[in-house]
């Protein structure tokens, strides 16, 4: 009987069996059996010698507790788990996993195999189990692994970068867009930043920055995700967050813990930040409009004098254009004589007399009126313009003073820039030649930023101002949180109180009181004068007194004068001022003027805001109402807010919030949460006046109960 040709010829198992231990014993790869449970029945000797186990080990045991997917890394986060591929009974084709006996996924050694293999059946067709083979690859593996993670983390701080921030972004918007759900989005970027590196070196700058992504990691948690964009730019991603109270909490939280100082190596710096937020939908429901609207609020942050958050809206403009048009008209308005300088007093409590006045820089702009000084300052301290303003605010001030009695000081603000330049003590110098003043009432206030740089220098310039004779002046004492440090080697004459704390000194549940009380009693320990600036009410007078404090500023003796008024007070030949304002300082009240729409039933009124609180408003523009009435008010870009008429006055009238609004940011108030124009629609609400239920147009059949009168401007 002649042999099958496709029976296995003489020798050829022999030969077989050889090839298959060259195959294993030279780790080209290795064999592997389960039986249909999915219980390992074989695997190579020289695979459980490579992972010193012995075969009772491992034999036996279910082949998914011997090997796993790893869902970590990007390439295999769509592979499916080893249990559903086992039970499937489909051919596995070169998956990579980790081998998992007894090797908890957070061990720093890992081995990782590529495993191939084919179901088995019986001779009726029944599954039989796996035969299959495998290899080692960790090393390519975590070559890989490491590749793949340089694509998606920026390599300086190990935040996500760019490129694996915006896939997720895209991703979570497209998710949500259908559900209407939201996601918040805060652009952040270092203020100063720069200047660390400029004077501490790239290095530092770079520690600075690893630094930076740890407090920002440590106060986000797992509320959202982290990312550097690049240079000094970070993202946070928040989803399912709009409510504007939180999120405004929490970028002042990200505000305070950022401008702590840090430590870095044997180096100091002191930064800063600004945090602009854009919320989806409402700012934008695509990654472009949603990082454009967070990147306009940042740098409306940034204009409104650094160290704030703002929230996106409709009225900002593109920030970087404003910033270089009012760079180009700052220069313009330095050489055309628009700055001038107004003095606000400090006075003695004891005596009424003023002994100092603070030189204050205004810019009174031909087209568009006072500008504010915390929009234009920082624009010119990212230029050097900084310094030719500072420089003719010192010289401009030692002129005036000196025409006033001599026994009132003159204080002058100097920006860190200003103070970092090596010609600062010269141009003290020749401002004080030039005017003739008496050096010792000349009073330079200085921020705790002046100390980022060269230790040796500081206190280089600290030694020339204090040769010249001029008093130095710590300023906003107590907002930063290394002062005493600064106390014990910096030659102060004075610290100053800064008003944050004077505004909520009256209240129980705070600390200020006692803060003030502290500073205070350091000053006179240390036999340096303090200034309590802020004071705005007598309830504030009462408790600054009360802890000790004996010079104040603020409105409730004088807001900022002009030269000619100062010049008269001391003409007449007292310059005592007796203090006038309200009982009770009341920081909700705002004045405004507003146009807003009023919403009752199903009827759009139109009205006026007259002031704002974060409790109420007061309103104009509508006869009719009574008291305990419900509206809605909207006041605009979503923002709804549900209100009972208080008190009626003719066409006026107050209104209570259901719930209180809380900070935009940019110094006034907002709703907590807004409503989607898509959600106004379904509700069947009017939508601008002239409307009723979600139709254009005219309103319907019923009759408004209430009319509508012109509000007086």
């Amino acid at each position: 009987m002649t042999q099958s040709s496709s029976a296995p010829r003489f020798g050829e198992s022999a030969l077989r069996s050889r090839i298959l231990d060259d195959y294993e014993r030279l780790g080209i790869g290795w064999v592997w059996a389960t039986d249909r449970d999915g219980k390992l029945t074989f695997l190579s000797e020289t695979a459980l010698t490579t992972l010193d186990h012995e075969p009772k080990d491992v034999i036996g045991q279910s082949i998914e507790t011997i090997f796993e997917v790893d869902s970590d890394n990007p390439d295999q986060r769509t592979a499916r788990p080893l249990s559903f591929q086992f039970k499937s009974h489909k051919k596995i084709r070169e998956q990579v996993v980790r081998y998992a006996l007894g090797k908890p996924a957070q061990a720093v050694h890992q081995t990782w195999w590529n495993i191939t293999g084919y179901p088995i059946h019986d001779s009726d067709g029944n599954f039989d189990g796996y035969r299959g083979s495998a290899k080692d690859v960790t090393r390519a593996y975590e070559r890989q692994i490491a590749e793949s993670r340089l694509a998606e983390y920026d390599s300086l701080t190990g935040l996500a970068n760019r490129h694996s921030i915006y896939q997720k972004l895209d991703g979570v918007l497209s998710a949500y867009q259908a559900s209407g759900r939201s996601c918040a989005l805060m652009m952040l970027d270092l203020d100063k930043f720069k200047r660390v590196n400029d004077t501490l070196g790239h290095q530092v700058g770079d520690l600075l920055l690893v630094e930076v992504a740890q407090r920002l990691k440590a106060i986000i948690g797992d509320r959202g995700s982290v990312a550097r964009l690049g240079g000094d730019e970070f993202l946070v991603m928040l989803p399912d967050l709009d409510d504007r109270g939180a999120l405004g909490e929490m970028a002042d939280k990200i505000i305070q813990i950022v401008s702590q100082p840090y430590s870095l190596g044997d180096k100091r710096a002191i930064i800063g930040t600004s945090v602009g937020v854009g919320i989806a939908p409402f700012d934008g429901d695509t990654r472009d409009d949603l990082i454009r609207s967070a990147d306009l609020a940042l740098y409306a942050a940034k204009n409104g004098g650094r160290g704030a958050f703002r929230f996106y809206s409709s009225d900002l403009k593109d920030e970087e254009e404003v910033r270089q048009m009012m760079l180009d008209e700052l220069r313009i308005a330095l050489e055309e004589g628009q700055l001038h300088l107004v003095y606000q007093p400090v006075v003695s409590i004891s005596s009424g007399n003023v002994v100092c006045l603070e030189a204050l820089m205004r810019w009174t702009h031909p087209e568009r009126g006072m500008i504010s000084p915390g929009q234009f300052i920082p624009i010119a301290e990212d230029s050097d313009l900084i310094n030719n303003l500072g420089e003719w605010a010192i010289r401009t001030a030692c002129e005036k003073a000196k025409e006033w009695p001599e026994e009132v000081r003159i204080a002058i603000n100097v920006s860190a820039i200003q103070f970092a330049n090596p010609d600062f003590p010269t141009v003290v110098a020749s401002a004080l030649a030039h005017s003739g003043i008496t050096p010792t009432r000349v009073e330079l206030e200085l921020t705790e930023s002046i100390f980022v740089g060269d230790s040796d220098e500081i206190e280089q310039t600290f030694a020339q101002l204090k040769g010249l004779g001029v008093r130095l002046a710590l300023d906003d004492f107590g907002t930063g949180y290394s002062s005493l440090s600064y106390l014990r080697s910096a030659p102060f004459d004075k610290i100053k109180v800064d008003k944050s704390f004077v505004d909520s000194c009256t209240q129980d549940d705070k600390n200020s009181a006692k803060i003030i009380a502290a500073i205070i009693g350091l000053s006179n320990a240390l036999n340096m004068e303090t200034t309590v600036e802020g004071v705005e009410a007598f309830d504030q007078l009462e408790v600054v007194k009360e802890k000790g404090a004996k010079y104040i500023q603020g409105f409730l003796y004088s807001r900022p004068l002009t030269p000619d008024n100062v010049s008269e007070y001391f003409e007449s030949g007292d310059f005592a001022i007796d203090p006038a304002g309200p009982d009770v300082y009341r920081p909700d009240r705002r004045s405004v003027y507003r146009r807003v729409g009023a919403i009752h039933e199903d009827y759009y009124y139109n009205a006026v805001m007259r002031d704002l609180s974060r409790s109420g408003a007061g309103l104009e523009g509508i006869v009719g109402l009574e008291k305990g009435t419900q509206l809605v008010l909207d006041m605009g870009e979503g923002q709804l807010q549900v209100c009972t008429v208080m008190r009626i006055d003719g066409s006026e009238f107050g209104v209570e919030f259901e719930n209180p609004l809380v900070d935009d940011g940019a110094g006034g108030l907002c709703t907590r949460h807004r409503v989607s124009r898509y959600t106004i629609k379904a509700a069947g609400l009017p939508k601008k006046p002239g409307t009723a239920g979600p139709n254009e147009g005219k309103r319907n059949e019923s009759k408004p109960l209430f009319m509508e009168v012109a509000a007086g401007g």
